[in-house]
């Protein structure tokens, strides 16, 4: 663990081996797999639950399928439960790093989930004068906003390391990191509506692609690929590391990719995306399509 923190006393750890007796008692289960841990959670945990105590979910991603459809998280795990389970699935979003939390650092999230009197309840065990939490019904809005903004994170990262490429580390280029951040505002906006999420979950992408381009894995990426380097570099460098922002700006591109095969929208409005997936998948080299951020409204 990397948290560099001291956790509270009575925290009690238990082995994999041991989650039976760890999920005893419980009135509420927190889910924080990792992407690669999500078929792990739908095999290995749901089918043990109480379907009577919920679950929240901190784990931010989506699936992607052959039509470009796009799948939450919540929604997956969802499908996979037994017919006529009762079983709830809630879901927290927004922009929270846990050091900046462990350190009271004043946070504003949001969680979504099927009930609001439960999701109130939720709240209310978490909740405290520096962990604020909105609370909606929008579950595909909420964790797709937050999903998307890994991948987007990446993107405007690029800027950070072609500074650094340049020498200029005591110079901000806040024009080009800028640029780069409206322009992933603007595709995961469009993505929003794409999936039917509420545009107004767009607030918790735009946190969160801030909080996530200021420190983290999907900074590091961006920022080596800014540097010049290609992915196979990156992904050696950060061996052994997940790297969430290489698994959705690959699903969320080729589920553009394969929405606009179907002629549903066009892969030139999703110029950033479509520059970080070449970059990412198909050998490209460092070119960001300036240009192509253009718009005519």
């Amino acid at each position: 663990m990397n948290l560099l923190r001291t956790l509270h006393d009575g925290i009690h750890y238990y082995k994999e081996s041991e989650k039976e007796e760890a999920i005893q008692g419980a009135d509420l289960i927190v889910c924080g797999v990792s992407s690669f841990g999500v078929d792990w959670f739908a095999d290995k945990i749901l089918p043990i639950l109480d379907e009577s105590v919920p679950v929240i979910s901190v784990t931010k991603g989506m699936l992607d399928y052959e039509d470009g459809t796009m799948q939450t998280y919540p929604e997956y795990w969802m499908c996979k439960l037994p017919e006529g389970s009762k079983q709830e699935i809630y879901a927290i979003g927004g922009p929270c790093t846990a050091r900046d939390l462990a350190d009271h650092d004043p946070s504003f999230v949001g969680y979504c989930g099927p009930k609001m009197e439960t999701l109130h309840w939720i709240r209310s065990l978490f909740a405290t004068d520096y962990y604020v939490i909105s609370l909606t019904l929008d579950v595909v809005g909420l964790e797709c906003a937050v999903a998307l903004k890994n991948g987007y994170a990446l993107g405007t990262a690029l800027a950070i390391g072609m500074a650094e490429k340049a020498g200029d580390d005591g110079i901000n280029h806040n024009n080009s990191e800028a640029a780069l951040f409206q322009e992933s505002v603007k595709e995961m906006l469009d993505l929003l509506k794409i999936v039917g999420g509420g545009v107004d979950n767009i607030m918790y992408a735009a946190g969160d692609l801030n909080v996530t381009v200021t420190a983290g894995r999907s900074r590091t990426v961006g920022l080596l690929l800014g540097k010049g380097l290609s992915i196979d570099e990156v992904m050696e460098q950060l061996k052994g590391q997940t790297l969430e922002a290489v698994v959705i700006a690959t699903r969320t591109a080729r589920a553009v990719k394969a929405l606009a095969k179907a002629g549903k929208v066009k892969e030139s409005d999703f110029p950033l995306l479509m520059h970080v997936n070449a970059l990412l998948n198909e050998g490209a080299t460092l070119d960001i399509p300036w240009t192509d951020f253009q718009k005519e409204m």
